[in-house]
């Protein structure tokens, strides 16, 4: 995947059911989505395209079918993602989308410890 071959809200929907359980086939991919979605099979077939040339799916063949794989984890995924969106939102600033994420959600204190326990330790590397 290139550093600007960004994953829309649909192609994400797809790659969770492969995260999920891969490797599929399209038929298969389109029964997994048929309760959740309104899509037709040819807009899957049309999201699935697009991540395979996107390289984010991997194809192999198996006998007269294609079944497709994540070449990403959804780790890897999300990491991108992340990255992409505080440099849209935040000028890439950390910082900044952290301070404004605990000023404005309200957090519970589980949440406060668990976000302190991972700031001593990231304060305990460095």
């Amino acid at each position: 995947m290139s550093n600007h071959a960004k994953i829309s809200d649909a192609e994400w929907v797809i790659m969770e059911q492969l995260w999920k359980n891969s490797p599929l086939t399209s038929a298969e991919i389109i029964d997994q989505l048929k309760d959740s979605t309104e899509w037709n099979p040819k807009t899957i077939h049309t999201l699935i395209n697009r991540l395979v040339k996107k390289e984010v799916l991997g194809v192999k063949r198996e006998g007269r079918f294609k079944q497709f794989y994540p070449l990403l984890s959804a780790e890897e995924c999300r990491k991108r993602e992340t990255t992409s969106f505080l440099k849209k939102i935040y000028s890439g600033s950390r910082q900044m989308f952290i301070l404004n994420f605990i000023k404005n959600e309200k957090l519970t204190n589980t949440e406060i410890e668990e976000l302190r326990k991972i700031l001593n330790q990231k304060k305990d590397e460095n």
